[in-house]
């Protein structure tokens, strides 16, 4: 017999696919994989961003739906200027490194909070504006989907793809 909580486990389970990637096109992992320090904050030229800066784009907004999906006193960074790094190349390896770290991190608890069985998938939070929980992780995986493609064409324009 199929229950409403049967679906609920096969939408969380489909929704763990579309956030670690893959499937239809490249991870994420795959897109920053063995990818030169030296061209970590290369714009190549003509476009506003270096990888680095999408990287850290990518890590700020998850981080952030994150938060705003498990705590109501979470306080969202300004909007644009708080979700874009200014600098166009990390400080050191140290500063890449634990950006992937926490872009790692922060996906895995998201995946843990779908996954908590007292959690309704569809009950709008109630300190949103009608925001729930499967929005925010179609929102997670649509958001990290585009910005990992336009890092896979900047590498392509910088020559570092395969």
């Amino acid at each position: 017999m199929t229950t409403a909580r049967n679906h609920d486990k096969e939408i969380v389970k489909t929704l763990e696919q579309f956030l670690n990637g893959g499937h239809a096109h490249a991870t994420f992992e795959d897109a920053v994989k063995d990818l030169p320090a030296a061209l970590r904050g290369e714009a190549p030229e003509g476009m506003p961003y270096s990888i680095w800066q999408l990287v850290e784009h990518i890590r700020i907004t998850q981080w952030d739906i994150l938060e705003f999906s498990r705590d109501a006193e979470h306080t969202s960074p300004d909007w644009p200027e708080g979700y874009w790094p200014k600098e166009k190349a990390p400080k050191d390896d140290a500063a890449w490194k634990h950006s992937l770290a926490q872009i790692k991190s922060d996906l895995k608890e998201f995946v843990a909070l779908l996954n908590d069985p007292d959690v309704d998938l569809y009950k709008p939070f109630a300190h949103g504006d009608g925001q729930h929980l499967l929005r925010e992780a179609m929102l997670i995986a649509d958001h990290t989907s585009y910005h990992t493609g336009e890092i896979i064409v900047l590498r392509r324009l910088l020559g570092a793809w395969k």
